[in-house]
């Protein structure tokens, strides 16, 4: 699902209006949002208010005209304003990866947008109760711990609170994506030394986004997940999540996948354009759904 792949764009405003819908507007006004981000002086804000009352015009346009913020400045404002968090062009809190935090307006972001919208109404549509999805793949390299990691942050910036678990105990990455440490996470919650609590990190910038890392790599990946603390986990994580997303080991070489989506309930199996096998990739749904887990769809990620 690259940028590159992706022809389909949608207007910033009427994105920002939908999340505005949702939550409600914000008290602050936008040149306060700006000052507290020391993205605005106090003398330059009273010559826009200015400028806006002269000319009837709307905060952002006025501080345009006179040259004193750009339209990025002012999409970031209307961003906090309506509660639809996204971090600037030089932020390097998070990888660039995270495309749906970095460029929400972008043609990709837009496709995994849509991708939300199936699913919340395929899956998470509340009256079934289903709360946790896994995204796998039958090999390594075609983008899920990309797609995981952005879509769990559409997930959040609809307002859903969202837990992305880092459940691939072979090859990690989210870890690396969001800039976390990986020493604390699933793998030593599934072995009894910590709890769920300690293991998950907030992401301050995204509102809603939370992430576990896999931490340390173990020897016995497959019979972790057979322990009674992986149920636990699970149950504890529905109570205090609308959203739980597990980015898996690759399907294709490790039954981790299976016995996670059975938990789960559902999966995702990704593919790569002009990479993934197609039999490899009817093997994987096949073995999935004699796992007992549903298979809720597929996504082909483009080149």
């Amino acid at each position: 699902m690259s940028e590159r792949a992706m022809n389909f764009a949608h207007p910033s405003e009427t994105i920002i209006t939908r999340a505005a819908q949702h939550h409600g507007l914000a008290s602050r006004s936008i040149g306060t949002i700006l000052m507290d981000a020391g993205r605005l002086s106090t003398d330059a804000a009273e010559n826009i208010i200015k400028l806006q009352k002269e000319g009837g015009l709307r905060f952002g346009d006025a501080a345009i005209q006179l040259g004193l913020l750009t339209e990025a400045d002012v999409r970031y404002a209307l961003s906090h304003q309506f509660e639809y968090p996204y971090l600037m062009p030089g932020d390097t809190s998070l990888s660039e990866e995270v495309v749906a935090a970095y460029k929400p307006f972008s043609p990709v972001v837009e496709k995994l947008r849509a991708l939300r919208s199936q699913l919340m109404l395929r899956w998470f549509d509340g009256e079934s109760g289903n709360k946790m999805l896994a995204l796998t793949s039958p090999e390594r390299g075609e983008g899920r711990s990309y797609i995981a990691a952005n879509l769990a942050v559409v997930f959040s910036q609809l307002g859903e609170r969202t837990l992305l678990i880092d459940a691939d105990l072979r090859h990690p990455r989210q870890h690396e994506i969001f800039k976390l440490g990986n020493r604390n996470g699933l793998s030593a919650v599934l072995a009894g030394r910590t709890g769920m609590d300690e293991a998950i990190v907030r992401i301050p910038d995204l509102l809603g986004l939370s992430v576990m890392p896999a931490g340390a790599i173990p020897p016995n990946p497959q019979e972790l997940f057979n322990r009674p603390q992986f149920l636990t986990l699970l149950e504890s994580a529905q109570r205090q999540f609308d959203v739980i997303l597990f980015d898996t080991s690759i399907g294709g070489a490790y039954a981790d996948a299976q016995m996670i989506a059975s938990r789960a309930g559902g999966a995702i199996v990704l593919s790569r354009k002009d990479v993934t096998q197609a039999a490899r990739l009817r093997e994987l749904t096949d073995s999935l759904r004699h796992s007992g887990a549903t298979v809720v769809g597929s996504v082909l990620n483009g080149n």
